[in-house]
């Protein structure tokens, strides 16, 4: 290479340098003008009790905070001097995102299974990142259920792999655990005072149970419909001292106890709203209310500690505020905000719960 050619390569580099490191800020996707933000809609006469506050896709939600041009810039400056098709140049952004969590420094973990990783969004430092190994040189294949550990590591689920892999907070790889035990582990969640993890076995039709340091303490529940028994459970979730159950081709959700006794069973099939056909995501928030995705009629159904039907969000499958296509987890945050895992739509719906049963 010439002279001239390598200064003009090494300012190149210099320009995608500075593009890259120029400080981002995390902005939510918001309502289209006149889409209807509040949940019951204002038309209604019933009290609001949901605000769509926008939505993540992915680095696309990271804007210059000077309003610059950012990364951006730099990739499509790199693809039109190499030549390089566009393509390779294009964000990351969700394919098909399954769940998440929100972790003690507010960042938003989602996970993928069409760009098998975990998308991490990091609002506090203006940052993304896409984590896809799971072990050493072993990567991602399936990723499903994810939760916050001990010591903030990062508990995924990998349904086709098998196994329940540890990252640290920074999301390099840990360890593992539940390999020849789990044949296909979706959902996770963490009993923090106990320091016990679940995981739904969804092909095994049982939830097992470890400690902290993947040992296998238990397994609950077998196949069947009766109190305590499942058929395909999916999601999971962890609260007020109940394991909370997607037990999704039973057509239900399922509450258990300490010990794994069933105490709670919410929904069943049947053709209105507040039915079940294929639940998946469950959460709770803290007036212990019950969320629910219903993923067959793209709904998010919120039931108070009882079961008892309170609203629903969502219906027909669409693309603007408050519709989904095929979701498929819920969870919250220590805002009381309510994310949804918006498959078919490959983005995170975001809600802010504005309090009152």
């Amino acid at each position: 290479m010439s002279r001239h050619g390598l200064l003009a390569l090494a300012a190149l580099l210099l320009l995608l340098v500075g593009c890259a490191s120029e400080p981002l800020e995390m902005k939510l996707d918001g309502p289209r003008a006149g889409a209807v933000s509040l949940f019951p809609p204002p038309e209604t006469q019933e009290t609001p009790r949901y605000r769509f506050v926008g939505e993540l896709r992915g680095e696309t939600n990271f804007k210059p905070k000077d309003g610059g041009r950012g990364r951006g810039a730099g990739r499509r400056l790199l693809a039109l001097i190499t030549g390089m098709d566009e393509a390779v140049v294009d964000p990351t952004v969700l394919v098909r995102p399954q769940t998440g969590v929100v972790d003690s420094a507010g960042r938003v973990l989602v996970t993928d299974v069409g760009r098998p990783g975990v998308f991490v969004f990091d609002e506090a430092n203006g940052s993304f990142q896409l984590w896809n190994k799971a072990a050493g040189s072993m990567s991602f294949e399936s990723p499903v259920g994810i939760a916050i550990g001990r010591d903030g590591e990062v508990l995924v689920a990998d349904a086709d792999l098998g196994r329940v892999f540890r990252l640290a907070p920074d999301g390099s790889p840990r360890g593992e655990f539940g390999a020849g035990l789990l044949t296909r582990p979706t959902g996770i969640a963490r009993d923090p005072a106990r320091g016990r993890v679940f995981v739904a076995d969804t092909q095994a039709h049982d939830i097992k149970v470890f400690d902290d340091d993947g040992r296998h303490l238990a397994t609950w529940g077998r196949n069947g419909e009766g109190p305590g028994e499942f058929n395909f459970p999916s999601h999971l979730s962890f609260g007020s001292g109940m394991l909370v159950v997607a037990d999704s081709m039973n057509a239900r959700v399922q509450g258990l106890d300490s010990e794994g006794k069933a105490v709670l069973r919410v929904g069943q099939r049947g053709l209105y709203v507040g039915n079940l056909v294929r639940p998946k995501g469950v959460a709770t928030d803290d007036e212990g209310n019950l969320y629910v995705v219903e993923s067959m009629h793209d709904t998010l159904l919120v039931f108070d500690g009882t079961g008892r039907l309170l609203m629903p969000l969502g219906g027909t499958d669409g693309s603007e505020a408050g519709r989904f296509h095929l979701p498929a987890g819920v969870w919250l945050d220590a805002r009381n905000r309510v994310y949804v895992a918006d498959m078919f739509n490959a983005r995170v719906a975001i809600f802010q719960f504005l309090g009152g049963n």
